[in-house]
């Protein structure tokens, strides 16, 4: 992976972000903590440094923040906190909060500050508390906000630019292009990524496995078809993707597995586990008692399956495949150790145990890009359109969109009704306006009128929301005949379900999943 520039992660929400506008930007860039970066300039270093924002304070982060600044050649961008980290080791005066800046705020270009086709005033994100009141020495202000706050300032000599805004996030105006002008007008950087880069870097990794069999839990989705593509490339037959039908699929995903089969040289193996899973599945509500039974029956039945499929077929598997992605990486277990400060939100996936169960080596190309650099690599690999834009799907699947208990007669009428929303979305050509869309059944039921009669049964929630990246999300605003049709035929085509009622809670404070 290339390295040019740092990201120094102190737990904002936002660093990902900071990653990919980096990227975009054409600029090779990692996420590190402050102590893996302090341990890596032993024997290298970047050539800029970005410090992202986080939820602490400055008065209660005992951390050494000046090893980032010993070489005074390295420029360094501070954003947020990173800002605050800037101007109190340098001299600066930070004050504690009284009331802080969330949201939308306007800045100012102050002495006469310019970036070349920026306007002087900017609507941009703010996500602070504490903030600067007196600037380091050598240091000018260089925007303000219209509160009055310091909201950017610039090293008169050195390169140093911090920002108490986030120019990373989608609503700060001009945002990307400020971003721009750091990395080439004050950090000096040439262009180093783009997307025959990430595959020549993706495929060195695949190819260092050449002559082994590898092995590859295939769920069909983006990251999972893209990486067995990357690897079938390199490797050939010597490949192996094994699908498990976990009987929490929806009917979509079944024909596209089929389709699969039958126009890629893939060589995928469906295994039809669903008695089994179901018979794991009694008593069980507890949303993560649910996705571990789920992670534990997969390695179960996959370590079974592929036992067989080795003695039959007299090989051996050394390397297990995965489609893991960084956003994969940092949700499940922060990345960075002790010292990281990022928040576990909740468990992945992604085929935890198999490797140390079946004494397998992972192998993951895609772990340090994002879901649209993948998907722009899939079609760069030759992969169809529509294939690599599916929308995500968990790896629990179904099983986390009943909420409450895993019966066989809830999971229908899930993927009944997920079926209808997916075939309205296409016929209304609204597929591809948003990031995801699907139904949840509610563990609660309530009186409505079928036939003349009374019937008391229960509701399907439906969920479509709007993103880039997941990683934050808004409720998609779609047109109220589109909903009326959706929910008139699910309730007149759906067995047992009364009502439908749409999700309008953007992530955060909801996270998309409802479990």
């Amino acid at each position: 992976m290339r390295e040019k520039i740092w990201i120094i992660d102190f737990g904002s929400q936002y660093t990902q972000l900071i990653a990919r506008r980096v990227r975009e930007l054409g600029f090779s860039c990692v996420i590190f903590p402050l102590e893996t970066a302090v341990e890596k300039l032993e024997s290298s270093s970047p050539e800029a440094f970005i410090l992202s924002g986080g939820p602490h304070s400055i008065f209660e982060d005992d951390s050494d923040f000046s090893e980032l600044f010993k070489n005074a050649h390295i420029p360094v961008l501070g954003i947020c906190y990173g800002m605050q980290i800037m101007g109190h080791l340098f001299g600066g005066k930070v004050e504690r909060g009284t009331q802080g800046e969330y949201g939308m705020a306007t800045i100012e270009a102050q002495n006469n500050f310019e970036i070349p086709g920026i306007e002087s005033e900017l609507k941009v994100w703010m996500s602070h508390f504490d903030h600067m009141s007196q600037l380091p020495p050598d240091f000018e202000l260089i925007y303000k906000s219209k509160n009055n706050l310091f909201a950017g300032m610039k090293h008169k000599t050195l390169p140093r630019l911090a920002l108490q805004f986030h120019p990373e996030v989608h609503h700060s105006q001009k945002g990307k292009e400020i971003l721009d002008y750091f990395l080439r007008d004050i950090a000096k950087l040439e262009k180093d990524w783009s997307t025959q880069v990430m595959i020549d870097l993706c495929s060195q990794e695949v190819a260092g496995v050449k002559g082994k069999k590898v092995l590859c839990a295939f769920s069909g989705g983006v990251d999972s078809l893209v990486a067995a593509t990357l690897a079938h490339n390199e490797l050939g037959d010597d490949l192996y993707c094994f699908f498990v039908d976990n009987g929490l699929l929806r009917p979509q995903d079944l024909h596209h597995i089929e389709l699969l089969k039958r126009e890629t040289p893939l060589n995928i193996e469906i295994i039809d586990a669903k008695k089994i899973f179901f018979e794991r599945f009694q008593g069980l509500s507890d949303p993560e008692l649910k996705r571990k039974a789920i992670g534990k029956t997969f390695i179960e039945v996959f370590e079974q399956k592929v036992h067989e499929f080795e003695e039959k077929k007299n090989i051996k598997f050394e390397y297990l495949l995965q489609g893991t992605i960084y956003p994969d990486v940092i949700e499940s277990v922060s990345p960075h150790g002790k010292s990281g400060k990022s928040v576990t939100i909740k468990s992945h996936h992604n085929v935890g145990g198999l490797p140390e169960r079946m004494k397998l080596k992972l192998l993951e190309p895609l772990k340090f890009l994002f879901k649209d650099e993948v998907r722009v690599m899939g079609e760069a690999l030759g992969l169809r359109h529509e294939r690599v834009y599916r929308h995500p799907f968990p790896g629990p699947g179904i099983g986390i969109r009943v909420l409450g208990e895993l019966k066989e007669e809830s999971v229908v009428k899930v993927q009944q009704s997920d079926q209808i929303l997916f075939e309205e979305l296409n016929l209304s050509g609204l597929y591809e306006q948003c990031w995801q869309a699907f139904t949840v059944l509610l563990p609660v039921k309530t009186v409505g009128v079928k036939g003349d009669a009374r019937a008391y049964e229960e509701v399907i929630c439906l969920r479509i929301v709007e993103s880039v990246d997941g990683m934050t999300a808004t409720w998609s605003n779609f047109p109220a005949e589109f909903l009326s049709k959706v929910s008139s035929r699910i309730t007149n085509e759906v067995p047992g379900v009364t009502r439908v009622v749409y999700d309008i809670t953007s992530k955060p404070p909801g996270t998309i999943e409802w479990e």
